[in-house]
């Protein structure tokens, strides 16, 4: 047996290069595997196009909060930053009582924003995993609910509150919506494919209670479609205005509605409501700024998984 000429013979010849760096790994057509893909030309200048038309719309809230009403309404209008913003800026401050209707508008939209995600994830986990008479049946009921327009809710809510005093007071806007049958609909959806049934069982049969596996099994699996769900809430809920104008008043506003109070008068100053809207728009581009990443990163999580 001539063992170690066959064992020279089927040796598999490598390249060169390769043969060096045992680590060097090329695909099919040569390129390294996990090398950065860059987009060509055409690519970069479509981005480019995208990002100028989404920040037109602030820079020129911008642009006009810094001119005077005269100036607007000229042609053409004004393309660069006048000398007013500051002025403007504290006038709106003042007139709309912004600081309160900034701190009413954190507070509704951080109240319905983690209302929606708890009870939504709650609701989600039982139509996803959980067995029950009537499953089926309730959750047509529940994406029924979506097909209602909101308009026709608004007499007999307006009626529940006014019976329960709750007039110009955060508890009219907030209640109502800490829970949406979209939230509860997108949970489902979710935790339907995030969550193996297995998990759950085997969580069940070592003695968890359902506190217990909702707690650790059930939200640090939902986390990214809770991320994206809150971030989809606070911000519907921070630029709500239909609901908000009918259930409070200029004395205890929401940023809309305080903007509302802006826009009145024979010939309203579009610069100063101009001034509003951006101090209105400001937290939430410092919020997305601070928590863009995590944000970002729950969506894309939450694509890979599912």
């Amino acid at each position: 047996m001539n063992m170690p000429s066959l064992t020279r013979d089927s040796k598999v010849r490598q390249d060169p290069k390769t043969a060096e760096d045992p680590k060097s790994t090329k695909g099919p057509k040569g390129s390294k595997a996990g090398r950065t893909m860059h987009g060509g030309p055409i690519t970069y200048a479509v981005l480019i196009v995208f990002t100028v038309g989404s920040l037109f719309p602030l820079v020129w809230t911008a642009i006009a909060a810094s001119r005077n009403n005269t100036r607007l309404s000229q042609t053409p209008p004004p393309f660069w930053f006048g000398g007013n913003l500051f002025k403007n800026l504290q006038t709106a401050w003042t007139d709309a009582n912004m600081g309160l209707a900034l701190l009413n508008t954190a507070v509704v939209a951080g109240t319905i924003a983690l209302g929606t995600v708890l009870f939504s994830t709650l609701a989600g986990f039982a139509f996803a995993k959980l067995r029950f008479r009537f499953k089926n049946l309730l959750m047509l009921l529940v994406i029924g609910t979506m097909m209602v327009p909101p308009q026709l809710s608004v007499v007999p809510l307006f009626m529940t509150i006014a019976e329960l005093e709750w007039t110009d007071q955060l508890q009219a806007v907030i209640l109502p919506t800490l829970v949406s049958a979209f939230g509860v609909f997108f949970m489902r959806q979710y935790l339907v494919q995030a969550l193996p049934s297995e998990l759950v069982e085997a969580a069940r049969v070592d003695g968890a209670s359902s506190l217990r596996v909702i707690w650790h099994i059930v939200f640090p699996a939902a986390r990214p479609a809770m991320a994206v769900l809150g971030m989809l809430t606070f911000v519907a809920a921070w630029n709500d205005f239909f609901w908000p104008i009918i259930a409070l008043t200029q004395d205890n506003p929401t940023v809309q509605v305080a903007l509302a109070n802006l826009g009145q008068g024979f010939v309203p100053d579009q610069s100063v409501v101009m001034a509003g809207a951006l101090l209105g728009t400001l937290p939430l581009l410092i919020a997305f700024v601070l928590f863009g990443k995590h944000i970002v990163g729950g969506i894309m999580q939450g694509a890979v998984k599912g």
